[in-house]
């Protein structure tokens, strides 16, 4: 009787844990020394699990036939328009504030000079806000009309749509405004494109010196 129980209790632990112990497939620790585990905590020689199949060589994400890995112009387009928008209006009512500060210096803390102040934030909050955001609607309307032209995305992306949103956005203050902003864009766009590829144009020059 004990020996049967004992039997029954081995069979129960034996199916509970897969057979492991008990005449499933085993890996020594020779085997499982050789495979790579990237990134992994090292598995139990008692898990009966092949490690082999835990390896992922590829992509961690599924991506529709021809999706790029990298946002386009056109996401990064919500993102740009809106941290501009935020940025300004920030930007804007710290300028109100100090204007505000400014203006009323002369005047008693009281009731007036607090909303002299308030709508002085508030003015230049909007005001620094719409044109920030109006300068990145531009910007990426341009950028997606240039990358979808020209079927590629690069730098000259970048500063062609810059110098086109400073010549539209100074066109009002006739053909010097349009230089003017298209110069100014050009200098900002080639100055962020210069940033993005510096460390891309260094390691090229040492590999020229070598």
């Amino acid at each position: 009787m004990e020996g049967g129980a004992g039997n029954s209790k081995g069979s129960g632990l034996g199916g509970l844990f897969g057979g492991a112990a008990m005449g499933g497939p085993g890996y020594s620790h020779a085997d499982l020394a050789g495979v790579p585990l990237t990134g992994m905590n090292p598995l139990s020689p008692y898990l009966n699990v092949d490690p082999r199949y835990l390896i992922q060589d590829t992509d961690e994400f599924i991506l529709p036939t021809g999706a790029s890995k990298t946002r386009g112009r056109f996401e990064l387009a919500f993102f740009t328009i809106g941290g501009c928008c935020m940025t300004g209006a920030a930007f804007g009512a710290l300028n109100g504030l100090r204007l505000g500060l400014k203006e009323t210096q002369s005047m008693a803390w009281s009731k007036p000079r607090n909303v002299q102040i308030l709508n002085m934030v508030t003015r230049q909050g909007a005001l620094w806000a719409n044109t920030l955001g109006s300068l990145a609607l531009l910007y990426s309307a341009f950028g997606v009309i240039i990358e979808k032209t020209r079927g590629a995305e690069d730098d000259l992306n970048t500063v062609a749509a810059g110098t086109m949103t400073g010549m539209l956005y100074k066109s009002t203050g006739g053909l010097r405004g349009i230089a003017r902003g298209g110069v100014a864009g050009l200098m900002l766009t080639s100055l962020y494109a210069l940033y993005n590829n510096w460390e891309h144009m260094k390691g090229s020059v040492q590999r020229q010196s070598l």
